[in-house]
């Protein structure tokens, strides 16, 4: 089969295209997938840029996110069968016999979701990995209830614009940073109700006006650097502050978060997989499951900026570090 691989990291000119032979299931509860798409994310930089999780396994197939058809299932396969059509966050991370940017992939059955049979392939491959990372975020970490406030920083990005509309299904109101009036026009279609353009307006205060003082109930920070400790001047006393990065100590300290009394989360939804939590994978799963159901509701939208052939991976992974993008990115694959 077609597959995209890297061999080193390095800069995205790291990956290129090869033929490599089809995985295949070697369990009972494996599934093989023909995929038609799959997602580009930042982790997928990341790890292209500083090496994978697992450096002993190179040469390695990147991209978690994956869609597609079902063309075998293992003997004890009892949700799927050749044919369905199927999205997942699975593998990806550098693990040898693991990864989408490829014609096949084999996933577990525990990890694989039916997909939203309202998107295209290209739409669902662009979506696990943010549904799970916003749902967890907001709901299991942040604990957003209804009729509260929330700042999503980045709301036309890739994880911004589902927290948007995750956390107005909530009942909450939302405020957002956004960098270009266009930007602030999307997020208002998604259902934001207070974009604050950060390159003109300091956010903390614009969002203390909207709050008539008091800061958000909840904030979730997907920029990180300066950013993280800037935001906990816009969180209400005892409030609730998510990052999806690490905090870096050397940029600022948490003194206004000490004083405010802020509860702090750190949200890495990759985490049952590198540590191999059978229960965790299994609610991220059903947070898919969920998705799907809002999404064929209507309720939800993927918004996919950009697509790309399988070949030209590195140009995705060039779209994608320019910082600019707005949404999501695809592979699509033959």
């Amino acid at each position: 089969m077609k597959a995209v691989i890297m061999t080193t990291p390095g800069n995205p000119d790291v990956l290129t295209l090869t033929e490599i032979p089809i995985p295949q299931i070697t369990t009972t509860t494996e599934i093989l997938v023909k995929l038609k798409a799959a997602g580009i994310n930042p982790i997928d930089t990341k790890l292209r840029q500083r090496g994978t999780f697992y450096p002993d396994a190179m040469p390695a197939i990147l991209g978690c996110d994956g869609a597609g058809i079902v063309e075998k299932v293992g003997a004890e396969v009892k949700g799927f069968k050749p044919g369905d059509e199927v999205y997942f966050c699975a593998g990806g991370l550098g693990k040898a016999g693991t990864g989408n940017y490829g014609e096949y992939a084999v996933v577990e059955e525990k990890l694989v979701a039916l997909k939203p049979t309202t998107l295209s392939f290209a739409e669902a491959a662009a979506a696990p990995l943010v549904l799970i990372t916003v749902w967890e975020a907001l709901f299991d970490r942040g604990r957003l209830e209804k009729g509260q406030t929330v700042l999503i920083h980045g709301g036309a990005g890739g994880v911004g614009h589902v927290a948007i509309q995750l956390a107005k299904l909530k009942g909450a109101q939302v405020s957002t940073t956004v960098g270009t009036t266009d930007k602030a026009r999307l997020v208002r279609q998604l259902g934001a109700d207070e974009p604050i353009l950060y390159k003109q307006t300091d956010f903390v205060q614009a969002v203390l006006t909207w709050t008539q003082g008091e800061g958000v109930d909840l904030a979730f920070d997907t920029i990180g650097g300066q950013t993280f400790f800037d935001t906990c001047g816009a969180v209400k006393v005892y409030g609730d502050l998510v990052t999806i990065l690490q905090p870096d100590q050397a940029i600022g300290d948490l003194k206004v978060a000490r004083n405010r009394n802020l509860r702090l989360s750190l949200e890495l939804m990759l985490t049952p997989a590198l540590m191999g939590l059978e229960q965790a994978q299994r609610h991220q799963t059903g947070i898919l499951e969920q998705c799907a159901t809002l999404i064929d509701e209507g309720k939800l939208n993927i918004h996919l900026s950009q697509t790309f052939p399988l070949e030209e991976a590195t140009n995705a992974h060039k779209a994608l570090e320019t910082g600019s993008t707005t949404g999501k990115i695809a592979l699509l694959i033959a």
